[in-house]
């Protein structure tokens, strides 16, 4: 599961520096090939998939691999497109997570319990979120996760020990958290957060119970004019009141600068980030991060990757399509590799106990946080997607918008919201 307004992941902000034109990548086989199997994917992605070469060759000599990849935005486009067309279809599809449950309403992907699928055998070895999210309503399951996004707080050492604040402080609650950003504040001039949109997606988003949608319920009532969303528009304003927020938009350059000049106290995203600040973003800041779970208890996922096949992609290279996927979500190695190489968090929970999650991550200063993150992702709940659930996330981020600048109360921006949605919902 990902909040549809949480950070875009590794995979987007990846996607921001390459062409907008798709490019092939094509893997010849050994021999004249008898097949070509067709993948799509976005950045990063396709580079993970690129590195199973060697083992694909072993399992299907004669079967030429060829990878298309666009950006993440011209990807996900053009799957759509191809799907409600059925024009251009590749074999093998990857989408994001915030994508999965938009596709599996529309019928266009395979169900992939039937045969000669099978992935119930595999559910109990996957993260159940992951698994969860790519469920259906009629229960079909349409998309196989490879990564996963599990979310953390991330919060400097130096700055804190320097407020005088503790990291049980930072996470308690949503109350003590606001109250440290206070006093890191004033003690530092360090804001506690870069916008206070992060806390928001997270509080509206908590307490939910499996199978209750975030925006809409089953039967597409509107679900904002509630204590939930009061919530968390009551905790942001509130760090917007005391200053506690820079203001600054994530991947934007104000965002990169204030971590690099120690003008962020805590991020709140997916443990992915740690790779991001480590590899271009602030890596100069190694050693003075640590990680922590979200405060209150809060467990969120921040993005996450899947492999569909499409309904009408051609019959006679359905099993080849899902030998592929097996590859790339099943075969332990690829996926410790994907996590290794590419901070792809596995969603294969066989690989959770590898030595690898034990060992100290330098950039967080030796702290052993894969095997936090590990844990806090099996607390995750997957929540249903409604076909109007992008529509709805900009409604509710343009009314707390209205809120943070006084142009509305609280009650008044959730009445709005809550009208402008039930009309979307009707059509």
């Amino acid at each position: 599961m990902k909040h549809p307004t949480l950070i875009r992941r590794r995979t987007w902000l990846a996607g921001m520096a390459l062409p907008a034109l798709p490019a092939l990548i094509v893997v010849p086989a050994r021999a004249q090939p008898a097949e070509v199997l067709t993948v799509a994917a976005f950045p990063l992605v396709d580079e993970i998939a690129r590195t199973a070469i060697p083992a694909w060759r072993a399992m299907h000599p004669d079967v030429e691999l060829r990878i298309l990849m666009r950006q993440y935005a011209d990807h996900h486009t053009a799957m759509t497109t191809s799907l409600s067309t059925a024009v251009g279809l590749p074999d093998v599809m990857a989408l994001e997570s915030s994508y999965v449950g938009r596709f599996a309403q529309g019928g266009g992907l395979e169900d992939l319990r039937q045969a000669p699928f099978g992935v119930e055998a595999h559910r109990s070895r996957l993260v159940p979120y992951a698994y969860d999210q790519a469920v259906a309503r009629n229960g079909a399951m349409v998309a196989m996760p490879t990564d996963i996004g599990p979310g953390t707080m991330l919060y400097r050492q130096d700055i804190v020990d320097r407020a005088g604040v503790t990291p049980d402080e930072l996470t308690r609650d949503w109350d003590s958290y606001v109250a440290a950003g206070e006093r890191i504040k004033a003690r530092t001039g360090a804001y506690l957060i870069a916008n206070v949109q992060e806390i928001k997606d997270i509080l509206v988003a908590d307490g939910l119970k499996p199978g209750e949608g975030l925006y809409f319920d089953v039967d597409s009532r509107v679900l904002v004019n509630s204590p939930r969303f009061e919530r968390a528009f009551e905790v942001a304003l509130r760090a917007r009141q005391l200053g506690l927020d820079a203001k600054v938009q994530a991947w934007s350059n104000d965002w990169g600068a204030g971590f690099k000049q120690g003008r962020l106290a805590t991020e709140l995203s997916g443990a992915w980030l740690v790779g991001q600040l480590n590899a271009f973003v602030a890596p100069e800041t190694r050693g003075l991060w640590r990680a922590a779970s979200l405060p209150g208890g809060a467990h969120s996922a921040y993005g996450g990757s899947y492999y569909a096949i499409p309904r009408k992609s051609a019959p006679a290279r359905k099993r080849l399509a899902w030998d592929f996927i097996q590859l790339m979500t099943l075969d332990s190695k690829q996926q410790l590799r994907a996590f290794k190489d590419y901070d792809a968090f596995p969603a294969l929970r066989d690989v959770h106990e590898d030595p690898f999650f034990s060992e100290p991550v330098p950039f967080l200063a030796g702290q052993r946080a894969r095997l936090l993150w590990r844990d806090d992702a099996l607390r995750i709940t997957a929540m249903p997607v409604h076909k109007q659930n992008k529509f709805a996330e900009e409604v509710v981020q343009t009314e707390l918008d209205k809120v943070l600048r006084g142009q509305k109360t609280i009650k008044t921006a959730l009445v709005d919201a809550e009208q402008l949605l039930a009309l979307r919902a009707r059509r």
